[in-house]
């Protein structure tokens, strides 16, 4: 049985998921889409012992950003994101951070490529470009354990809106198709938003799901 423990922090006025990843018994780990108030989510691991060694992102848009510069500062740790997504992380007009009233872009230490692997504090995570809620959105997907961090690709019963800049849901839809309909049954999804799932169940009531 996987000793993969993964933790979550609701933030932003979006509710978005930013999650804790970490083996069982030890402190190092790797977050995901720091949503909002960096600070904060430094302090909460801080206070439990943890270390931040890796920021990962799905995709550009503010409400999975805010909080990464901060964050970042605070641990050093290095952000990773998909190679298409640079243009949209470093622009406030199309990661929509202006109009949401707060301009934020990120640079992103390390860009990563579709079906790349990387290996982080004893994890196999496969990066699995998956395009049309953004440009650059990607999912990650660890392999030995049967996690899948979908972003806003893919959320319980549904996908993630396609109307923003670099969005397209025939490209989305490809992408399910293509990269996540591959996956195991029993994988379990970590969304942007809502609660999980599993892909079984979202191949069987996913309405945008082919």
């Amino acid at each position: 049985m996987s000793d993969l423990k993964i933790g979550s922090i609701v933030l932003s006025m979006c509710a978005t998921n930013c999650y804790i990843v970490y083996h069982e018994g030890q402190k190092d780990c790797i977050v995901f889409d720091p949503a909002d108030r960096g600070d904060y989510i430094y302090q909460k691991l801080t206070e439990n012992g943890f270390k931040v060694t890796d920021i990962l992102l799905t995709h550009g848009h503010f409400d999975h950003i805010w909080g990464c510069s901060k964050l970042r500062g605070l641990t050093s740790a290095p952000v990773y994101a998909l190679d298409e997504e640079k243009d949209l992380l470093e622009s406030v007009t199309l990661n929509c951070s202006e109009q949401a009233g707060r301009g934020c872009t990120v640079k992103a230490n390390n860009f990563l490529h579709d079906m790349d692997v990387i290996e982080l504090n004893g994890f196999r995570i496969q990066v699995l470009a998956t395009p049309g809620h953004t440009k650059g959105s990607c999912c990650y997907y660890f392999i030995d354990d049967g996690i899948l961090i979908s972003g806003d690709t893919l959320f319980e019963e549904s996908v993630g809106r396609s109307d923003l800049p670099t969005g397209s849901t025939s490209t989305l839809i490809h992408s399910i198709e293509e990269k996540l309909a591959p996956l195991p049954d029993e994988t379990t999804v970590f969304p942007g938003h809502g609660g999980r799932t599993t892909i079984g169940h979202e191949r069987q009531y996913n309405p945008f799901w082919r």
